[in-house]
């Protein structure tokens, strides 16, 4: 793996291995971008098949970050760690502690939260050792519900789009994935109207969407091709590609997953398909929009944070006016909107400060 090609193709600034013989952490820190702020991006914590995987892994969603939080209209850089282990089986205090010292090193360029397999549990381990955190139980918590409205906020403004309006009453979701962000999008949804099918590789998740929600499951194999309106990825990566997009029948793909396209191509290939395509770090920026409220100098609001997400119903419709303008896929307008961001305000004059 020739990391420092990846680094300067993308321009990361850095790339922190981490490792405590006495806890076991085996994690990657990775900061991509701060021309806008300090780096804010989760600690995700997962059982990668290499540590290569994981290593491109922080990479990939560091730099999604950047996207995620410039498009949002936040004040801050993109960065992402991995913790590499088994979230139901490997954590521990000293684990987490350990991982903190290393977040505090870096004396505030990176600010993590929760993400896949971690929990404000472990975030309040990791305050231990650690100012630089964010999404604890006093302040904003468990950030999926923020999420998955605004992944629920997105998918009115795409549905407005293609069907003529915002109502989901009476279309077909399905949902992959029913862990924090999908229980709470399927919630968001069945209140709404929306006819769920659902699936996750943990079937008693899958359950109690069921039996709470009236939703269809089907096996997860074939969440792909089923008839819907709208499929929802709320689970990992890379799913739409060449086994998948095939067998979709749906005209929207929206949902909280982060790096759905496997690779780029596959934008493309929605796009002549006829399906619109909700650009991940858009549609599911609402956490981080959440936990960065902690930030603001008056303190944490609820009520302000939710508007803010909120909000992301017209940042879904932004990029999809850019797409139609420039005529480029969805994902190409969406990096456009966090690009020019990030170039002007790059670009705003300085004012010398009296100290």
């Amino acid at each position: 793996m020739e990391i420092f090609k990846i680094m300067e193709k993308y321009d990361y600034e850095n790339v922190v291995l981490c490792y405590d013989k006495t806890s076991g952490l085996k994690a990657i820190i990775a900061i991509h971008d701060t021309t806008l702020g300090p780096a804010l991006g989760g600690c995700r914590m997962w059982t990668y098949d290499s540590e290569e995987d994981a290593i491109n892994d922080a990479l990939r969603l560091a730099r999604g970050m950047t996207y995620k939080n410039a498009a949002a209209g936040l004040n801050l850089g993109g960065g992402k760690a991995v913790i590499i282990g088994n979230p139901r089986t490997d954590k521990s205090e000293a684990l987490f502690r350990s991982f903190g010292r290393y977040v505090e090193s870096l004396k505030g360029r990176y600010i993590t939260a929760e993400d896949v397999g971690t929990n404000v549990k472990d975030m309040e381990y990791i305050r231990y050792e650690t100012k630089y955190v964010a999404g604890l139980p006093e302040t904003s918590g468990d950030p999926s519900p923020f999420t998955a409205y605004g992944v629920y906020r997105g998918m009115q403004a795409a549905a407005e789009e293609i069907f003529g309006t915002s109502d989901l009453r009476g279309r077909v979701v399905a949902i992959q994935g029913i862990g924090n962000v999908g229980y709470h999008l399927a919630k968001y949804l069945y209140e709404a109207g929306a006819k769920l099918i659902v699936t996750d590789i943990f079937e008693e998740n899958a359950k109690r969407a069921v039996e709470e929600f009236g939703a269809e499951y089907v096996k997860p194999d074939e969440i792909y091709g089923v008839e819907c309106d709208i499929f929802a990825p709320c689970a990992l990566g890379a799913i739409i590609n060449d086994e998948t997009i095939p067998q979709l029948k749906c005209k929207i793909v929206a949902g909280s997953a982060n790096n759905q396209l496997k690779e780029e191509r596959h934008g493309d290939i929605l796009q002549q398909k006829g399906i619109l395509y909700v650009p991940d770090y858009i549609i599911n920026a609402g956490g981080v929009i959440n936990v960065a409220d902690e930030l603001n100098p008056s303190g944490y609001n609820r009520e302000r944070a939710m508007r803010k997400v909120s909000m992301i119903y017209d940042t879904v419709k932004k990029v999809i006016e850019k797409a139609k303008k420039e005529n480029v896929p969805t994902y190409v307008a969406a990096d456009r909107v966090a690009e020019e961001r990030i170039k002007t305000i790059a670009a705003v004059k300085d004012n010398y400060i009296v100290r």
